[in-house]
């Protein structure tokens, strides 16, 4: 039955799957409406998908550093500048709500980033003004 697991967390679809451990789908489906094989099938998902989550945030760091150099490259173009800035700010802010409230580290954290992208001149005017209210 582990084999029928892997099989189900690797393959498109139940009939692969069933087919990959050399069984009829029909067994597979029986197999997977028992509680003990659907708490491990379930168990084995949830690592599956653990372990999924791990890698994005282990690449995370490279993603943030990626879109920092694009953002501040002179040769880029504005609208690829203005682009990387609002991935930075969405995912800043989205970060930033997850995070127990703190309106010094908020508005000091908002600032920092206003004070950032004008100092690198890649903000239109009006969307300053959008930005500058979180501060």
């Amino acid at each position: 039955m582990e084999a029928a697991i892997a099989a189900l967390l690797t393959h498109r679809s139940i009939e692969d799957a069933a087919k990959a451990v050399g069984i009829g789908e029909q067994t597979l489906l029986r197999w997977m409406k028992n509680s003990e094989f659907d708490a491990e099938y379930r168990k084995a998902r949830r690592m599956a998908f653990r372990q999924a989550v791990s890698r994005l945030q282990q690449a995370s760091g490279a993603a943030a550093t990626t879109l920092t150099k694009v953002m501040v490259d002179p040769a880029s173009p504005p609208a690829v500048k203005v682009r990387a800035a609002e991935c930075i700010l969405n995912h800043g802010l989205k970060a930033t709500h997850k995070l127990p409230r703190s309106p010094w580290t908020n508005s000091r954290t908002a600032a920092a980033f206003v004070s950032m992208m004008h100092s690198i001149n890649i903000f239109p005017a009006a969307s300053l003004t959008a930005i500058e209210m979180l501060a």
